[in-house]
């Protein structure tokens, strides 16, 4: 059970309620009318809770379980324990989200505006947004309607933000617009000056950043982030992509629609990742280089080359991943020889 004093719950439900919501199909229609109020792991579910199964590491648990009901693959219906009633779906992991977020709706509490926010008189808030303790906003930003801003957040002069977009505390947004239904959270810095100057002999000078940071719609940027604004072209996040925490994106990166870039990430100015793209645990990406839609890189591979659409790489340099592992097969049985050698001498 999540603890009450940060998460509240709705409900409860029917059990009929929760799989028409997720799609499902009961296992048996007579316990349609099961109540649930929570949810919880396996190990630990009991009355009144729903649970799931979505991989075969947890089958024992599963097995043993004591939830009140759990959302399972058919194919994992017979082996379900007897009292435990069945949502029944291919997809357990989608299903659980979504109850999860029907139990756990997010709590927004009321529209105010914190005396101590210090907000230009030429901005235009939505009389619904939340604005937190500390607040800065700059003249002519507008914040959309049902928005909500963090404490000691700072919006820049002339940033647009979207309706239905939720701001962390502590943040900074400067020279960028951000779409609808985003979530930009704490720590996050966004559209700072981009990495780039001429380096010369006599010293480095700075290049002018006279771009800006476009996100899109339903975009998630993790906590202590940065994405650098353009120097001339924008830097652009596409729809729905997912930026973990700790990522780096430089300047004119252009990242495609429904993305993902795990932690400690890094996507050098100018990189172009297109649709679908997927970035493991500390990638580097290198700069003015182009991932093809689809591409999938290994956790901590550094990419330096243009990869084709729908390749799996991995490794530094990135190679394709098959190339990768026969590498890592035969550079341990050179380890082996060796090891045997240096024994028998």
């Amino acid at each position: 059970m999540a603890d009450s004093r940060f998460f509240q719950k709705a409900g409860p439900f029917t059990l009929a309620e929760l799989a028409n919501l997720v799609g499902g199909e009961l296992s048996a229609p007579a316990d349609g009318q099961l109540r649930i109020d929570d949810v919880s792991p396996l190990e630990t579910a009991g009355e009144g809770q729903i649970s799931f199964l979505d991989n075969k590491k947890y089958l024992a648990a599963f097995k043993s379980t004591k939830a009140a009901a759990c959302i399972v693959d058919p194919k994992f219906a017979d082996i379900a324990p007897q009292n435990t009633a069945l949502i029944l779906t291919a997809k357990p992991y989608k299903a659980y989200a979504l109850i999860a977020q029907n139990i756990y709706p997010a709590v927004l509490g009321g529209a105010q505006i914190h005396a101590s926010a210090i907000i230009d008189p030429r901005a235009k808030i939505s009389d619904d947004c939340h604005i937190g303790a500390g607040v800065v906003v700059g003249q002519n930003a507008e914040i959309g309607t049902g928005c909500r801003i963090g404490a000691n957040t700072v919006i820049g002069d002339g940033v647009i933000i979207g309706s239905g977009t939720t701001v962390g505390s502590n943040a900074s947004l400067e020279f960028c617009f951000i779409g609808n239904d985003c979530q930009i959270h704490a720590g996050v810095r966004i559209g700072n000056r981009g990495f780039g100057f001429a380096m010369e002999a006599e010293g480095y000078i700075d290049v002018p950043q006279l771009g800006r940071v476009l996100v899109g719609n339903g975009v998630e940027i993790g906590a202590n982030s940065t994405v650098d604004r353009g120097a001339g072209p924008d830097t652009i996040i596409g729809d729905g992509s997912k930026i973990d925490n700790l990522v780096q994106i430089g300047h004119n990166a252009q990242i495609g629609k429904q993305c993902v870039v795990v932690g400690q990430a890094g996507i050098a100015g100018s990189a172009v990742l297109e649709d679908y793209v997927v970035l493991g645990a500390q990638c580097g990406v290198n700069g003015h280089i182009r991932l093809g839609t689809g591409v999938q890189v290994a956790g901590q591979s550094g990419v330096m080359r243009n990869v084709e659409p729908g390749q799996a790489v991995a490794g530094t340099p990135a190679m394709p991943i098959k190339d990768f592992f026969r590498l890592c097969t035969l550079w341990q049985k050179q380890l082996k020889t060796k090891k045997k050698g240096n024994e028998n001498e």
